[in-house]
């Protein structure tokens, strides 16, 4: 049995979840609205205020998705309830992340600055301090786009591992390379 897919789902007070015929479920909450089409073979039902999902067989295909599935509807759920932040560090000299709204402005070392609009489901905002590596902090319901702005924004420069400049995740731990020097001694 799929350790995952056999643990209920709370439901919070103030989440309303409701399945249509054609197995689409809709979570709305005091953060937002999301929908997920769910596999017609796994059976999504809402006994005593817990979310429980069923699969008709052990196959693998009946397995993994009974995992799969329990799995994003609880972060839909957790979305809709708490939300979710990411924050990424900017790291290196002149460096620099500045927001206007929802377009944001990157400084990475390229002869020109690094323009990405942020879609609106995500907050997004930077802060600078004296000192301090830039931090971009974004927040939203959606677990998905979040996790997929990140991942564009880490993108224009992953960090390098001999000086260890570019975008990050603040608490990342980055493995660091000794440089040709430490090679010839």
């Amino acid at each position: 049995m799929s350790r995952i897919g056999k643990m209920p789902i709370p439901l919070p007070t103030g989440v309303e979840m409701n399945v249509s015929s054609s197995n689409m479920v809709k979570v709305k909450g005091p953060k937002g609205e999301l929908m997920q089409q769910v596999d017609p073979d796994i059976d999504v039902c809402i006994e005593a205020g817990e979310i429980i999902l069923k699969r008709p067989t052990d196959q693998k295909r009946h397995r993994s998705m009974h995992g799969l599935y329990r799995s994003l509807i609880h972060n839909m759920v957790l979305g809709v309830s708490e939300g979710f932040i990411i924050e990424l560090e900017v790291v290196g000299v002149g460096f620099r992340a500045i927001n206007t709204g929802q377009l944001l402005e990157l400084t990475l070392g390229f002869s020109h600055p690094v323009m990405f609009y942020v879609p609106d489901e995500v907050k997004v905002s930077t802060s600078q301090e004296k000192g301090k590596n830039p931090i971009i902090r974004m927040e939203s319901f959606d677990k998905q786009l979040i996790g997929q702005i990140a991942a564009k924004i880490r993108s224009f420069r992953k960090p390098e591992p001999y000086k260890g400049k570019g975008i990050r995740y603040v608490g990342e731990v980055l493995r660091r390379k000794a440089g040709k020097a430490a090679a010839k001694a």
